[in-house]
């Protein structure tokens, strides 16, 4: 019995997948295609796929797109983008996952998830695409985005790897009701914002913020979940602040009942002024924070951190073209870290440190090729122009 219905729960499976369509999206209608990427989402089905031709001479589809289902959008033409002029509003369902490949919105257009999700949760994907805002700060819902250039991008839960944007908002004042498995992860992105790069208020998650770059920014942490773990490890953080109130690298708090411990390890906190007061590189209140094997160009004082050492100020200068840091000294950060760097050298601090090095998500000469990201969604790889079979694992700590 056990046998027959692993046999039916299989060919079920089979079933599903083969259910699957790809449906054509070409300028006029080309070759009997659909000429609305709208006209498509209208006849596809859930888990089909939206295949679209970028337009000659770089013209974009104007069109709004409401996304009900659960699709996947991808370019027609290799490591090319089709470009919208238009919003992109996804519906919340349960269970509904909506991938985005190559896609490049015309101006200010957004993405966003139009409502909080019941009874479940709503997943979207963006991958190697250049887009305005993100909207997908409502409860239940999941954004995962990688290799994208974008603007300023609000989520709940999720994780974001190896993008270019203004800055990350997590702001979830209410409680999950289906709640994730998985932790929060800003992982090896850049940010250009002056001012508050990473903005993390949230009560539902442990989170990881890793290897970032934010040549202007800071990170505030205005809740956390009681009892979580977290890490802030890796990343460079400078600030240009003009006020007392925002004079600091890294500024922790969290509200009564919510607390939990933060580890904030091998860090580069770049200080640029001008100073109102003392200039701490971390404060924290509320929240147990360990602060070890962090270097600063200016000041390692943080009167209000128990547990800390091991930290140094250095002569050091921020390249925010290469995303580097001239001055450290090679493996010198936490012990604690037992995952060598890409390198093979070991605790390096900053964002080429540990085992989600920067190099691992900005490949050099990349040209226009996509990232290979980390979602479980089909890839070509290619040597040089020759398309070819591979299989690939990773470890991560």
């Amino acid at each position: 019995m056990k046998k027959q219905l692993f046999f039916i729960a299989i060919a079920s499976l089979f079933t599903s997948i083969a259910s699957a369509a790809d449906l054509y999206v070409r300028d006029l209608g080309a070759g009997g295609s659909y000429s609305t990427i709208s006209a498509a989402i209208t006849a596809a089905n859930d888990g089909d796929r939206i295949i679209i031709r970028p337009k000659a001479g770089s013209l974009p589809f104007i069109e709004n797109l409401t996304i009900d289902k659960s699709l996947s959008f991808v370019s027609e033409i290799n490591f090319s983008k089709y470009i919208l002029q238009g919003t992109i509003t996804v519906t919340p369902a349960a269970g509904r996952v909506v991938t985005i490949h190559n896609l490049q919105i015309s101006g200010t257009n957004t993405i966003s998830v139009s409502a909080d999700t019941t009874g479940g949760r709503t997943t979207l994907n963006i991958l190697n695409s250049t887009t305005a805002a993100v909207n997908a700060g409502v409860a239940n819902t999941t954004l995962n985005m990688s290799g994208c250039t974008g603007a300023a991008i609000a989520m709940s839960h999720g994780r974001v790897t190896g993008n270019k944007l203004t800055s990350i908002t997590i702001n979830t004042p209410t409680i999950d009701t289906n709640p994730s498995t998985d932790d929060i992860e800003i992982i090896a992105n850049a940010f250009s914002v002056t001012g508050t790069a990473i903005n993390l208020n949230q009560k539902n998650y442990n989170f990881r913020i890793l290897n970032n770059f934010a040549a202007t920014g800071y990170v505030t942490i205005s809740a956390v979940k009681n009892n979580s773990t977290n890490e802030i490890i890796n990343n460079v953080i400078s600030s240009t602040n003009t006020s007392n109130a925002a004079n600091n690298s890294i500024q922790v708090s969290s509200p009564t009942g919510f607390t939990g411990l933060i580890s904030i390890l091998n860090n580069v906190f770049y200080y640029i002024g001008p100073t109102f007061g003392s200039y701490y590189p971390v404060t924290a209140s509320g929240v147990s924070c360990y602060v070890y094997y962090n270097v600063s160009n200016y000041s390692v004082s943080m009167p209000t951190i128990t547990n800390s050492g091991n930290n140094n100020t250095a002569s050091i200068t921020l390249n925010t073209t290469t995303y580097t840091v001239n001055g450290l000294a090679a493996n010198t950060g936490s012990p604690e870290d037992d995952f060598a760097d890409i390198d093979l050298s070991r605790n390096d601090r900053g964002n080429f440190g540990g085992s989600n090095s920067w190099t691992n998500y900005w490949p050099t000469a990349v040209g226009n090729k996509p990232q290979v990201n980390y979602l479980n969604t089909p890839r070509r790889i290619y040597t040089g122009t020759t398309e070819m079979n591979a299989t690939g694992s990773g470890y991560s700590k």
